[in-house]
């Protein structure tokens, strides 16, 4: 096959399509996959060793329950739909999405499986989940000695927007080649910090917005890298700027399409359903950071008094608190969960807060008073986040009942390719931390 040119953004897209692009998310949100040519993709599956699952960034092999390690490391496969094949951003290519199946059933280790699990108990109770998702990440560029250093914005400020924020048109080159690729973008703007971004996606329902989260990430990145510099959604990548989230945007819709939070702020009495999912998310709090923020650095994003999603509260358009109930009323209406960062699988996420919330509804839980304090110097509540992954780890791997709901297996494995990172990047100082995670993140 002769190489292929990326697409720029006046190219048509009318050229032939000469190859499939085959993506997962696994546990650590990598983007695995390979090429192969259309006729192969026609078959709707491709066989992938499942050792996938049984190695941390750094391919060090770890015996993690189901990735095969000690068992041969057989395969496993990719089955997808050929006729709902996706436009990429490089030439010549489209992209399949699917789920992973092992021995002819579905793996338990997928994410993407048990986010479909997830919505699939929702839609017992006759709602469907809705997601929007706010990204937030840096922009590097290098030095005179190849070495990665903030990209040079000068004149950016919080809702920067234009040359001054982005002299290199980055925004630009990422909005049009999402466009192409029918990614839809809600908004991008400059953050708090430069040269930090807030990228922001539409509603989609669940699945879709989890797939459009994965795509946009690896597409933003690589589209970026082409032209020398590195999109990073590291969660603090500097110790004297803010950092970076994830924010995910919840609502249900029910049979006839109605948001079912449409009048929960205008009445002044939430639903059942808002208050029980915001209080099963809060329940599940400390064991929900095992999975939302997994990294040793999401940890210097987590602390008191920073607006990251850190103690276990809710609020009414409070931006201080975890679960911040949108102001917004009718269709719009929605609840914002504020504590995950981008090194998270939206996939994994989405599916841990969507069973975390039905717990909620389903067993009743009380939901506590809304902060009403500026929720920085005084706070409702003494719960919050654990201090550190290993924490956070032992606190996910405690609340059996929530990683029974998401898939026990799929936790299992987790946790020993996190636990085996850990210990790998545990005995790095903040700089080589930030080192062994910035190619990947």
């Amino acid at each position: 096959m002769h190489k292929l040119s990326p697409v720029s953004a006046d190219q048509t897209r009318s050229v032939a399509f000469e190859r499939c692009r085959l993506l997962f998310a696994d546990q650590l949100n990598l983007a695995r996959g390979k090429y192969v040519p259309m006729t192969e993709a026609g078959k709707g599956h491709a066989r992938f060793c499942v050792g996938t699952y049984a190695v941390t960034y750094d391919k060090a092999l770890v015996a993690a329950p189901g990735g095969g390690m000690l068992d041969g490391l057989p395969d496993m496969e990719m089955v997808f739909d050929p006729d709902t094949l996706r436009p990429s951003w490089e030439a010549g290519t489209k992209i399949a999405l699917g789920a992973l199946h092992f021995k002819g059933e579905p793996f338990a280790l997928c994410g993407r499986g048990a986010l479909i699990r997830a919505i699939a108990a929702w839609r017992a109770r006759g709602l469907e989940p809705m997601v929007g998702i706010e990204m937030e990440a840096y922009v590097f560029q290098r030095d005179a000695n190849g070495q990665w250093v903030p990209y040079d914005t000068p004149g950016a400020f919080v809702y920067g927007t234009g040359p001054f924020t982005d002299p290199a048109g980055l925004v630009d080159a990422i909005w049009e080649t999402a466009h192409a690729c029918g990614i839809p973008i809600e908004s991008i703007n400059a953050e708090y910090d430069a040269p930090q971004f807030e990228l922001t996606l539409r509603f989609a329902d669940a699945l879709k917005a989890a797939d459009d989260a994965f795509l946009f990430r690896q597409m933003a990145r690589e589209v970026l890298l082409r032209k020398g510099y590195l999109l990073s959604f590291l969660p603090k990548p500097f110790a004297d700027k803010s950092g970076s989230g994830l924010h995910f945007n919840i609502s249900f819709r029910d049979a006839q399409g109605h948001n079912v939070f449409a009048d929960d702020v205008a009445t002044g009495a939430l639903s059942d359903t808002m208050r029980g999912a915001i209080a099963g998310m809060l329940h599940h709090h400390e064991a929900l950071a095992g999975i939302l923020a997994p990294l040793t650095n999401s940890y210097a994003r987590l602390q008191p008094a920073s607006l990251s999603g850190y103690w276990a509260n809710w609020g009414i358009d409070h931006r201080s608190v975890t679960v911040r109930v949108s102001a917004e009323t009718g269709a719009a209406a929605r609840i914002e969960h504020r504590m995950a960062d981008c090194a998270a699988s939206p996939y994994f996420a989405v599916a841990a807060l969507l069973q975390a919330a039905l717990m909620g509804v389903e067993q009743g839980l009380e939901l506590a008073a809304p902060e009403t304090d500026d929720g920085l110097e005084t706070i409702n509540t003494d719960r919050h986040t654990p201090h550190d992954l290993g924490a956070a780890l032992d606190a996910l791997e405690a609340d059996t009942v929530l990683t029974e709901a998401i898939g026990a297996e799929l936790v299992a494995n987790y946790l020993a390719i996190k636990r085996e990172e850990l210990r790998i990047v545990g005995e790095c100082d903040d700089a080589g931390q930030i080192a062994y995670y910035l190619p990947y993140i």
